[in-house]
């Protein structure tokens, strides 16, 4: 069955998921809807040094917004910060080192932030692909900590603060890829098999997909949304995929564009006038599952990541 995933995702994204896809849809996007004033609204972008987290980091200066990128390396997040208030004229741009990866350090950061700052929007963008499994310094596989257990501790360690203004948002950044996953409880870290770095990260997003599903039934005052950004050109996919990258190189989208959905998600009105927990595509909500697909996964499943997820992090609670 995976090989038919594998098949029809895809065919799915030659269609919809390249420049030519997101070029369609924007024919059929509402004048207007991102023509908002930020002022006064903080909006949190993990890994905003580059790609589509810097790319949505610099619209969102634009329009006004207090934007905090969360990056790991002091260096390149410098120097986007100043690109971006070159280009924004927005001075209310901030810094915070954080390896996503590090899950003590998440915890110390998300407590240390909410006593000192007010958070309207998150923005679970950080991810990583790593080829060959790689444990952290704190003994978890290194895409596990990053992409699932980093984020679900940022975002429950900032729901408190989210709960404290209006209009709050999450916005995770999935992936398409996640389509040809069904989740996996059994084997959350990758420890049986051949490691497939391009297999862990999807069912990371697979995973992510479900708690954004899950958070949204347990916390009504905060707007939650997952979204899928596309094909794009990032540096991401450039180093960890490079056979695609050179292959589909003339058909990915732009940085702009695989960030488009997540912007319309953070800051329109059009967007929470949607239920909260869906998946988008192109500022649409999209189904989870391939047709036919057989990638549903139980409530009992989807029960027992989450105990999971919650064990780990105590784990590492300061």
């Amino acid at each position: 069955m995976s090989i038919y995933r594998n098949a029809v995702w895809f065919v799915r994204g030659l269609q919809e998921y390249t420049k030519g896809g997101y070029e369609a849809a924007a024919k059929h996007f509402t004048p207007g809807d991102l023509d908002v004033n930020l002022s006064g609204r903080s909006f949190m972008i993990t890994g905003a040094n580059s790609g589509i987290g810097k790319a949505t980091a610099q619209e969102i200066a634009n329009r006004g917004g207090t934007v905090h990128m969360v990056c790991r390396n002091r260096g390149r997040a410098d120097a986007a910060k100043e690109e971006i208030v070159e280009k924004s004229k927005n001075q209310d741009v901030h810094v915070h080192i954080l390896d996503m990866s590090s899950l003590r350090q998440v915890w110390e950061f998300a407590q240390n932030f909410s006593q000192s700052s007010a958070l309207h929007v998150l923005i679970n963008n950080a991810g990583c692909m790593v080829n060959q499994r790689e444990l952290t310094e704190e003994g978890l596989e290194k895409n596990f900590a990053t992409n699932t257990l980093g984020t679900y501790i940022l975002t429950t360690a900032l729901i408190p603060a989210l709960k404290k203004v209006e209009d709050a948002r999450v916005i995770t950044v999935s992936s398409g890829g996640m389509l040809t996953q069904k989740l996996n409880v059994d084997d959350l870290q990758f420890e049986k098999g051949t490691f497939d770095g391009t297999m862990a990260y999807a069912q990371n997003k697979r995973q992510q997909v479900i708690l954004t599903e899950r958070w949204a039934a347990q916390h009504k005052e905060i707007h939650f949304s997952s979204m899928h950004p596309g094909w794009a050109d990032t540096p991401a996919v450039q180093t960890s995929m490079p056979s695609f990258h050179s292959k589909m190189q003339s058909k990915l989208r732009t940085e702009a564009m695989g960030a488009d959905t997540a912007v319309w998600l953070a800051v329109s009105a059009a967007a929470i006038k949607q239920p909260s927990g869906l998946f988008f595509q192109d500022r649409k909500a999209v189904s989870t599952h391939l047709p036919l697909a057989t990638s549903r996964s139980t409530p009992q499943e989807e029960q027992k990541l989450l105990t999971a997820l919650e064990e780990f992090a105590l784990k590492f609670k300061p």
